[in-house]
């Protein structure tokens, strides 16, 4: 097994819970079995996952040929899905099998099927004044997007409602709409929002609430507008937000999860519980990326992904082998993440 460092810079500065980023540092992994070389990628992000020195830790600690090595996805996620990455990297490509094949009959038990070529995805939307989210949100339609994703709670309520309404009055009833309050509102405001997004059919509100209120989350469901929890899942585990009914729709980041087999098995029990999976990342680098649209794909059914975030990199690790096209994110083939495609990286 070999690891490598790598850094990436940001097209702009990123603002997080932790303060501003300017780049995406973290690890490549190879890890062979048969000859046969597979890659994976731990790109941490403190506050979602271990931090970067951690990470590091975790994985110069990991044996190959000890599984009690492995790095613990409760506790190091982002070395936990480098690790698994790479493991299913290198066995799809020996086998021929696509990554998303091998998610879903793992996760779903289903593999009659074949994954789709494509997964939908949506255009995120920033929080600029009205004129400029309309002229954002214009642009992405124009591109072929079928779902937006407005970001809200910066502002007023009532500049947000505005802004929701002109958009959705600039792009009709036939475009999917979702806001993302990052956690920025109390119950009472969330009511608020609430009650006026039900009149702009506006499909879910991510994160509304703080992300350890979970009981707060739990009073907002059933008004009218559905309830998605993204910041919440670092906080808490996939289980206990599922068992705590406090969500209609959770946000997956397979960094953050431990892999995208730990991703794609959240998915199935989310879904058996009748909440809604959407697949997204840590402005991870091309590799982990990949992998991502590969859980979307190895869902059935799955509602447009947060999967268009290559862009926010000024550069990247290798040629993308995903092309995003008309609201969608086509999906690699051959074996494992990409074929042949990532040979430079191995």
């Amino acid at each position: 097994m070999w690891v490598e460092q790598f850094s990436l810079g940001l097209e702009s500065p990123l603002d997080t819970a932790r303060g501003q980023i300017t780049q995406r540092r973290g690890f490549l992994v190879g890890v062979d079995a048969a000859g046969v070389t597979g890659i994976g990628e731990a790109t941490p992000l403190p506050g979602w996952t271990e931090s970067f020195d951690n990470c590091q830790d975790a994985l110069e600690a990991t044996e190959p040929a000890a599984p009690e090595t492995a790095p613990d996805p409760a506790t190091t996620p982002a070395a936990a899905h480098a690790i698994e990455l790479a493991r299913l990297d290198s066995r799809g490509r020996g086998q021929a099998t696509p990554l998303a094949a091998m998610l879903r009959q793992e996760a779903f038990g289903v593999d009659a099927d074949p994954v789709p070529q494509q997964v939908p995805v949506n255009a995120t939307i920033g929080d600029g004044e009205i004129a400029a989210t309309v002229a954002a949100a214009d642009e992405a339609i124009t591109n072929g997007s079928e779902c937006l994703k407005l970001k809200v709670g910066a502002r007023s309520l009532d500049a947000d409602i505005e802004r929701v309404r002109a958009v959705r009055e600039a792009v009709g009833d036939g475009i999917s709409l979702r806001v993302d309050a990052n956690g920025a509102w109390a119950v009472p405001t969330a009511e608020q929002a609430i009650d006026a997004f039900t009149a702009l059919d506006v499909a879910y509100i991510e994160q509304p609430l703080p992300a350890d209120d979970l009981d707060g989350h739990r009073e907002l469901r059933d008004r009218g507008v559905d309830i998605a929890l993204d910041e919440s899942l670092a906080t808490a585990s996939i289980s206990a937000v599922i068992d705590a009914n406090v969500a209609d729709v959770v946000i997956l980041k397979p960094m953050a999860l431990g892999g995208p087999l730990q991703a794609t098995q959240a998915a199935a029990r989310a879904r058996e519980a009748g909440v809604e999976p959407v697949v997204t990342t840590t402005i991870d680098a091309v590799v982990a990326r990949t992998a991502a649209v590969h859980v979307a794909a190895a869902i059935s059914d799955i509602a447009p992904c947060g999967l268009a975030t290559g862009s926010l990199l000024a550069d990247d690790l290798a040629a993308d082998p995903v092309r995003i096209s008309e609201g969608a994110a086509s999906v690699p083939t051959g074996g494992g993440l990409c074929g042949d495609a990532f040979e430079t990286l191995r």
